[in-house]
């Protein structure tokens, strides 16, 4: 650098970009900020989160909010990720991401799927998802800074942080079933998924979502986010993936067990 300074950011690496994901697809809540229309200053809120199936940030909020005026006024907005944790709650990762916010209109053909993912995280949001002044956002990022803990400063882009495959329309398609048919048949499976691939703890997991990088579960507040051992390429190849990945794990806690 030519100006003496040390440049504190790392270079984006895939260990990154993956943590970035991560902590994308398993926020239940973040703050989000906005410019407030009537005195143009920052304002700060804490919102429900869900994701796209490309990862991109989905909120659900009232037109009776601030915030929601703020996002209509101005499609820019921040929202930060990450949750604190034991110890000190700036050791552990988090993001912010700069995005422009979307608005979905009833005729919008992401609306649906949107909607039934960001339901699919937050069931307890039906009580009030249809009402007339509640409406999804999808927040667009343009870029992100990633802090990974002491020491470990990244900026990110939007190819970093959003899956842009081929397999996402497909998936879209065909997730809900998938998603219904595992929670009522193999729960058994989903916690084998939760214990052996995310060091869960044993208990009533759910699946949540699928997308082309992997699952999505939850047991109460608990949230965690298991990988593919590699991206779906297409719809047809999520049965086997979850399969395979059942018998893998059963395989590594029997081993885990041994030992």
């Amino acid at each position: 650098m030519t100006d003496g300074k040390k440049d504190v950011l790392r270079p984006t690496d895939e260990e990154a970009i993956a943590l970035a994901r991560r902590l994308m697809r398993s926020a239940r809540y973040g703050s989000l900020a906005v410019i407030d229309p009537e005195s143009g200053a920052p304002l700060a809120t804490r919102v429900a989160v869900a994701t796209d199936m490309d990862g991109a940030p989905v909120i659900l909020v009232s037109s009776l909010s601030a915030h929601t005026g703020g996002l209509q006024a101005d499609e820019r907005c921040s929202l930060l990720l990450g949750e604190p944790g034991k110890g000190d709650p700036l050791a552990h990762p988090r993001i912010s991401i700069a995005c422009d916010a979307r608005q979905l209109q009833g005729n919008d053909n992401h609306r649906e799927r949107i909607g039934r993912r960001f339901l699919n995280k937050h069931p307890k949001a039906k009580l009030y998802a249809g009402f007339a002044d509640f409406s999804y956002f999808r927040l667009e990022p343009r870029s992100a800074s990633l802090n990974g803990g002491f020491g470990k400063a990244y900026a990110l882009g939007r190819s970093d942080l959003l899956v842009d495959s081929a397999a996402n329309e497909a998936l879209a398609a065909a997730e809900q079933s998938a998603v219904s048919h595992m929670n009522a048949d193999h729960r058994d499976a989903i916690n084998v998924y939760a214990r052996a691939f995310a060091g869960a703890r044993e208990g009533d997991w759910t699946m949540t979502g699928i997308d082309a990088e992997g699952i999505d579960l939850a047991c109460g507040d608990d949230v965690v986010r298991v990988l593919f051992p590699q991206p779906l390429s297409s719809a047809s190849a999520m049965r086997a993936a979850l399969v395979k990945m059942a018998a893998d794990g059963r395989k590594k806690l029997e081993t885990n067990a041994i030992a």
